[in-house]
């Protein structure tokens, strides 16, 4: 997702963007389409940044590079972090209560998104920021051309926490419709004309308006893997202990893409859950 959402800010003339992947076929190919410049590790200590922007795929990702490999060294003081990664809270808390972003005066903001890759790719995504007000505008208009909706929710934690209720949601929504389809498909309805008598009433909603038909037709390449929901729901359900709550659909629901990741599909999109009900 941070490859189109880059691209996106790219086209700012008032961005000067640094680009960094783990993986540098990924950062060659992307200079090849868009405006902006190779970061470089080993000459990190000139670099002095206004902000830096995260999109990584889970807490040892961004403790590697932000915290072991000192990546916050290339922001000047008063400077911001924006993760847009989905995190743990024990991640939020280990990056702002670091001594050194501390000192410098450093604002974290977690800033999950959800909207998936065509989200990212058609600058609709919806932002969700737990954080300081400071800095809070900059950082607004700098997000604003990949994002649709961008919600301050609170402070430092909450934007994390918000997105561990749009995953249960989410899981929960492609469970319903798993379950819908299969009964569908087997009562031979005509699954086409089923969408255009449901999807503009009550059952109405993204998961249906995006992915029923693809579900119908066992189409489930769409860039948000079953694997990173697995690793969303853990967190969740983990947050949930602590509140002294039992989710049982979104433990149930865990438990069903672990079996699909256990068949070598956990690469494929979180709709694949219909895939159990083989129909």
């Amino acid at each position: 997702m941070g490859y189109p959402m880059a691209g996106h800010l790219s086209k700012q003339n008032n961005c000067d963007l640094f680009i960094f992947n783990r993986t540098t076929q990924v950062v060659d190919k992307w200079l090849n389409k868009y405006k902006g410049h190779k970061f470089d590790f080993n000459k990190l200590p000139r670099f002095k940044f206004d902000g830096l922007i995260l999109c990584l795929k889970d807490d040892a990702s961004i403790i590697d590079l932000l915290i072991k490999n000192k990546l916050f060294k290339c922001l000047k003081n008063n400077s911001f972090i924006i993760d847009h990664s989905t995190t743990s809270l024990e991640l939020v808390n280990l990056i702002t209560s670091n001594n050194e972003i501390v000192k410098r005066k450093i604002s974290f903001f977690d800033s999950p998104v959800s909207g998936g890759e065509a989200g990212a790719i058609k600058g609709s995504l919806s932002v969700m920021i737990g954080g300081p007000d400071k800095k809070l505008s900059i950082v607004k208009k700098l997000i604003d051309p990949y994002s649709k909706t961008i919600v301050k929710i609170g402070p430092n934690g909450h934007g994390q926490l918000t997105k561990m209720v749009n995953q249960i949601c989410i899981a929960g929504l492609i469970q319903g419709l798993s379950e819908a389809i299969a009964l569908g498909k087997t009562s031979n309805l005509n699954m086409t004309k089923v969408f255009s008598a449901i999807s503009n009433g009550a059952a109405q909603s993204w998961q249906m308006d995006n992915r029923f038909n693809t579900m119908v037709n066992n189409q489930f390449d769409f860039g948000f893997a079953v694997d990173l929901m697995i690793k969303d729901l853990k967190i969740a359900l983990e947050q949930s202990k602590s509140n002294e709550l039992n989710l049982t659909i979104s433990k149930s629901v865990l438990k069903k893409y672990q079996l699909l990741s256990s068949t070598n599909s956990g690469n494929l999109d979180t709709s694949s859950l219909v895939k159990l009900f083989d129909v």
